[in-house]
C-alpha cells in the first residue's frame, strides 16, 4: 500500500518546483503537515502530470482516508458496462477500478481533486469532502461496511447501511459516560425527528430508512449532520 510518507514527499516536489527553493525544507514540511486531507489530496493529484489511474486513487483513498474503495459496493452500476481504453486486463480489476477507469477515459482533461472527489461521490456515494470536516467536528461514521470516522472522544456516532438506504444516530460510549446520559439529548431528538428520524429504544438512537428505497440524498446527511453539530456546539463542546 502507498505510504503516507510517499504522498508528502511527492507533495513536496511540487511545492519545490512552484516556490522555487524560496522557502526552507522545514518550512515546506511545516506547510504540508498542516494540510487538511482535501489540501493533500488536491496537491497530490496535481504532482501527476498526466491523468491520474484508478490505481493511485484507490492507493490514496486508503492511505489518507482509510477507505478502501476495491471493497467498497458500486452505486453506478452502468460505468461497469462500459468500455475503457485502458490498456490493463481489466478481468484483473475489481469492479471500483473498472468504473474508475471508465470514468477517467471519458474526462477530456486531467481532472482535479475537487473533480475526482464528485466522481467518487457519484460512484460510491463516498463525500470525501463530507468526510474530511466530519473528524473536526467529534462524529464518527461507520459507512460502507466500515468506519470511515472514528476517534476516542467523538460524542456522537452516524451508521449509514451498505447502500445508504438507512441511516442510524447513536450517541457514543465516550458522550454517555460524561454527559450522564443514556441516550441522545433531547434537542437532537426533535431535531432528528423534524427529518423523519424514529425512535429505537432498543439501540437508544434514532433510525431513519428511505421510504424510496434509494439511497438518502447528501442534502438528507446534510441535515443529519448539521443537527448534531448544531447540539455539539450549543451544548457539549466542553466535553
Amino acid at each position: 500500500m502507498l505510504k503516507i510518507h510517499s504522498i508528502k514527499q511527492e507533495v513536496k516536489k511540487t511545492l519545490i518546483k512552484e516556490l522555487e527553493n524560496h522557502q526552507s525544507t522545514n518550512d515546506l514540511d511545516k506547510q504540508i503537515e498542516s494540510m487538511s486531507k482535501i489540501e493533500l489530496m488536491d496537491r497530490y493529484i496535481y504532482s501527476f502530470e498526466e491523468q491520474i489511474s484508478s490505481s493511485e486513487i484507490c492507493k490514496f483513498v486508503d492511505t489518507v482516508f482509510g477507505i478502501n474503495l476495491e471493497s467498497v459496493l458500486v452505486l453506478d452500476k452502468k460505468s461497469l458496462q462500459a468500455p475503457s481504453s485502458n490498456n490493463m486486463d481489466q478481468s484483473t480489476m475489481s469492479p471500483s477500478r473498472t468504473v474508475i477507469d471508465s470514468y477517467l477515459d471519458l474526462a477530456k482533461h486531467k481532472m482535479t481533486g475537487m473533480e475526482i472527489r464528485k466522481m467518487l461521490n457519484q460512484i460510491f456515494g463516498i463525500n470525501l469532502d463530507g468526510i474530511s470536516a466530519l473528524e473536526k467536528e467529534r462524529i464518527s461514521l461507520f459507512s460502507k461496511g466500515q468506519w470511515v470516522v472514528q476517534n476516542a472522544k467523538d460524542l456522537f456516532i452516524i451508521h449509514t447501511g451498505i447502500e445508504d438506504v438507512d441511516v442510524t444516530v447513536l450517541p457514543s460510549i465516550y458522550f454517555m459516560e460524561h454527559s450522564g446520559l443514556e441516550g441522545l439529548p433531547s434537542e437532537l431528538q426533535n431535531s432528528l425527528s423534524h427529518l423523519g428520524y424514529n425512535h429505537d429504544k432498543k439501540i437508544r438512537g434514532y433510525y431513519f430508512s428511505n421510504p424510496s428505497g434509494m439511497a438518502v440524498t447528501d442534502q438528507f446527511k446534510g441535515q443529519t449532520i448539521g443537527a448534531i453539530i448544531e447540539v455539539i456546539r450549543k451544548s457539549y463542546s466542553d466535553l
